[in-house]
Parts: structure tokens; C-alpha cells; sequence
């Protein structure tokens, strides 16, 4: 029906200038007309421009400002034509939300001068936000530059959005009716092949897509870090384990008792089971040792340490917990230079916001061997992070309290134009590696990154919400795209 009324009406005149138009004129669907006339334009009988058009509709407060004006002008039509006004009485004389506002327009606009006293800088002002708002009430169109202002400042919202075409022409292969081609061979078509005129094949088109699983982004870039790992030779970790006990997670770590971050604020003790079932004696003494009285050329923290404080059950705050359990191990039989790596899960009782949340991944690398300096560990990371395809990072001194000297490490964004922290490293202090039984002459240098932010990154996510959580959308991961990070110089 509305194939037959397009080609019949083109037949005997130029052009249809709207398909919504034509629609309602010859009561036909607005959404058939405009799949036929797609379809046609497929197939070259006839030529048209494709239009969308959004409609908005004005918030309670942009109806509001439409019917008494705008916040600034009010704001400027307060101040004397002549002299100045206090702040204090035009917060006196005006509506609350009118002075919050327009204290902030009209100074922006440039129509006041602001301070303790607020004069005018020009005598007359037009108010074109209110005029704006009026045309948009009138149906009137305005340019993209008001429309994003008036977006941006809450005054309108989307309505609905319109599609069409316009402009519907003939085509080169235009005709009063659709020659329908046959598109397979059949006994009959080839009796009759000398006449035979056959559908033109698409080699472009695309198949049906297939239904299957999708990884998820993180999975995806994981799986490119473990590579690289894997590429430069270490060893991964066992990191099943997301219960720890603060013994492993911060006392073997050389961390005071008292360091903020064992605090409840920041991190999440069990309550059952509250306290680990067994730890090992010999260590743990001379643990405690190195807390109190210090050892190894350290004066330690001077302070009593407390057995059943390193008891208590946690959820793991860093995979370093991991990696303190893989060192003492190693230290226990002759001694093997090794590298290990962990991509895991942790937990810090954070509040959550676009960029933070409560569980995240961390990536950790280490390496132990004899002799290992500060010039290694650099050497190591730019060797890393350029494998990221980050060739351009830098280095400043910071504080851990297991690390000295640390280092934190930025990169530079080629997109945004500056440098972002991207992880954090040094070499574990001599009071965590020897209470171990590590050899003296063996250093471990080590650094670690979270795995969302460069997945966000790479995916252009601004909220990490929406990458890792209940707003995850699944069509999001079904869309995403494989991760290549660092195969061009692996």
C-alpha cells in the first residue's frame, strides 16, 4: 500500500518534501512509509535525505524562568542604575534561589561587578534566556550553541525524537512498480535463462549475529596483562584467598598497628571467624621483635605490639598480602631468584563514587633476586608499562610503609594531554624480607595498579559503575571490542 502510493505519486510529480507529511495526507504509518522508502532507496528507485529532529519540553524551572524571567536579570534589575549595592541587602531583597543563581549569571555574563558592594557594569541587558525559552514554547527552532546552553543549565529536557526523510526523488532505477527479481535458481528460471534477470547479490551484507558468551572488558584486559606478565617471565601466584589475616596483610608487611589504614573506616574485619586459626611462631616472634625494638640496621616503631590485633580476620586489602606469604615460603629452602605476578581482587571499605568502589582488582608484579637496585626496578617498568603501550612515564619519590625508597608512577595520556598516576612501586624494606630468613644481599622490587583504570580507559568509561556492579549492561558487553593493549610491541 504505501510502496504503491510513493511510486504512484512520484510518477506524476517531482518530489515528496516530507515523508510525515505525505503520510498523514494519504492516511498511511508514518513507520511503514519511512521502511519503504529506505528499502526503495536500496534498490536505486528513488533518492532521499534521511532527518531527525529531537523536540524538547522546558523543566519546572525552565517554565518557571519562561513566565518571570531569568535569575541574573532579576539579580541585575536589583542593582541601582546609579552607585552600589551591598551583597548583604541583595541577599535581603531577592528570593534565595534567585540570589544563588543569578549571583553567579550576571557577574559571568558581565553585567555586574561583584564584592562586598555590587554595581552594574552596563545599563541595559536583554533577557535572552527567557526569550530562548519562549520560542521553544512557541515551537520555534533554535541554533545547537542554545540549545546546549539551555541543556547545560537544567532549563530543558528531551522530548521525543522524530525520523523522516525528505527530499524523496526518482532514482536512476526508478519505475511505477518494484520489478520483483528472483533471488534463487530454480528448474523453471534456468528453462529460461537467455530471459533471465536474477537479484543482485550483496556481498556486503552481514549475517545473522551469532548468539554466545561474551567476556566482560575486565576479563579482557586481564587476560593482555597476564600475557605480558607471562612474556617477560613470571610466575603467578595463587591469589584464591580473599580472607587474610592482618598478620599476613599489614604486621608481616612491616606496618605500624596503629597505621590508619587498619582501621575499620578503611577496612573490613570479619566477625566470623574474627581471628585466624593458626600462624607460624618463629616468624611472628621475630615480627613482633622488629615492631618493638627494631633489628636489621632499623629502629622499628618503638611500641608494643599486640598479638591479637595480627589475629584478626580481614578481607584482603592488597594481593602484597599474597606476596608477603610467597617470600617467606622462598625463604624457606636454598634460595632461587624468582618473579611472580597476581591480578586478584581486594577490598577497602571505601565510599563508593564514578571513580572508587569497595572491591576492586589489583595488578602486582615482584621480582626477588640478589643485588637488585633502584635502577633496576625503573629499567623493569619502562620495560612493563611500554609493553602497555605507555612509552612515555615518569617517576616521584613517595611513602609506603613496606617500601623504601617508593616510587609513584605516572603516564602520560596522549588523548587528554597530561599525566595521570597510574600504580605505585619501590624495593620491600630490609625489616620485611629478613625477619623471612631471606639472605641480606637479596632485594624484591615490586609495583601495582588496579585493573579498572586502564580498562576504563581503554573502553571510555567515565563511571566505574558501569563497568564493574549492578549497572553493568550487558549489551555494553556484548558491544565492546577485543583488547589489543601492547600485542604491536610485545
Amino acid at each position: 500500500m504505501a510502496e504503491e502510493a510513493i511510486l504512484g505519486f512520484l510518477k506524476n510529480n517531482d518530489e515528496i518534501p516530507h515523508s510525515g507529511e505525505f503520510a498523514d495526507a494519504h492516511d498511511l504509518d508514518h513507520e511503514e512509509v519511512k521502511n519503504v522508502i529506505k528499502s526503495l532507496q536500496g534498490f536505486g528507485y528513488i533518492e532521499a535525505k534521511a532527518v531527525r529532529k529531537e523536540s524538547w519540553d522546558l523543566t519546572d524551572e525552565g517554565k518557571k524562568y519562561a513566565a518571570e524571567g531569568s535569575p541574573e536579570f532579576h539579580f541585575f534589575s536589583a542593582v541601582p542604575e546609579e552607585g552600589t549595592i551591598s551583597i548583604d541587602d541583595l541577599r535581603r531583597i531577592l528570593d534565595p534561589s534567585v540570589f544563588q543563581v543569578g549571583s553567579t549569571q550576571a557577574p559571568k555574563k558581565q553585567w555586574v561587578a561583584m564584592g562586598n558592594q555590587v554595581s552594574r557594569m552596563v545599563q541595559h541587558v536583554e533577557d535572552t534566556v527567557k526569550e530562548m525559552l519562549l520560542q521553544m514554547q512557541q515551537g520555534q527552532e533554535l541554533d545547537k550553541e542554545s540549545l546546549k546552553y539551555l541543556k547545560n543549565r537544567k532549563l530543558i529536557i528531551p522530548a521525543k525524537t522524530w525520523t523522516g526523510y525528505s527530499d524523496v526523488k526518482k532514482g536512476p532505477n526508478y519505475a511505477p512498480k518494484r520489478k520483483i527479481l528472483p533471488s534463487d535458481l530454480t528448474r523453471e528460471n534456468l528453462e529460461n535463462w537467455e530471459e533471465l534477470e536474477l537479484k543482485e547479490y550483496n556481498f556486503n551484507a552481514k549475517g545473522q549475529p551469532l548468539n554466545a558468551g561474551h567476556l566482560h572488558p575486565l576479563l579482557k584486559v586481564r587476560k593482555q596483562f597476564k600475557d605480558i606478565f607471562c612474556q617477560m617471565g613470571f610466575e603467578e601466584m595463587p591469589t584464591n584467598n580473599f580472607v587474610e589475616s592482618s598478620f599476613w596483610n599489614f604486621d608481616a608487611l612491616f606496618q605500624p598497628q596503629q597505621h590508619p589504614a587498619r582501621d575499620s573506616h578503611d577496612t573490613f574485619f570479619l566477625k566470623a571467624p574474627s581471628t585466624t586459626r593458626e600462624l607460624p611462631e618463629d616468624y611472628v616472634e621475630r615480627v613482633k621483635q622488629v615492631h618493638e625494638s627494631g633489628g636489621y640496621g632499623s629502629r622499628g616503631y618503638n611500641y608494643e605490639w599486640k598479638r591479637e590485633e595480627a589475629n584478626k580476620n580481614l578481607l584482603r586489602t592488597h594481593t602484597t598480602a599474597v606476596s608477603s606469604r610467597m617470600l617467606y615460603a622462598l625463604a624457606k629452602g636454598p634460595f632461587t631468584p624468582k618473579k611472580y605476578f597476581s591480578i586478584d581482587r581486594v577490598f577497602r571499605n571505601e565510599a563508593v563514587d564514578r571513580t572508587h568502589l569497595a572491591e576492586f582488582h589489583q595488578v602486582e608484579g615482584l621480582i626477588c633476586d640478589r643485588g637488585l637496585t633502584l635502577g633496576d626496578l625503573i629499567g623493569v617498568l619502562q620495560e612493563f608499562f611500554s609493553r602497555l603501550g605507555m612509552s612515555k612515564i615518569r617517576f616521584k619519590p613517595t611513602y609506603n610503609p613496606y617500601t623504601e625508597p617508593s616510587m609513584e608512577i605516572s603516564g602520560y595520556d596522549e588523548a587528554k594531554g597530561e599525566w595521570l598516576e597510574i600504580g605505585n612501586s619501590g624495593i620491600f624494606r630490609p625489616e620485611m624480607l629478613q625477619p623471612m630468613g631471606l639472605p641480606d644481599d637479596v632485594r624484591v622490587i615490586a609495583w601495582g595498579l588496579s585493573l579498572e583504570r586502564p580498562t576504563m580507559i581503554l573502553y571510555k568509561t567515565e563511571n566505574i559503575r558501569e563497568l564493574f556492579g549492578h549497572k553493568v549492561q550487558l549489551k555494553k558487553i556484548k558491544e565492546s571490542r577485543m583488547c589489543r593493549i601492547g600485542i604491536e610491541s610485545a
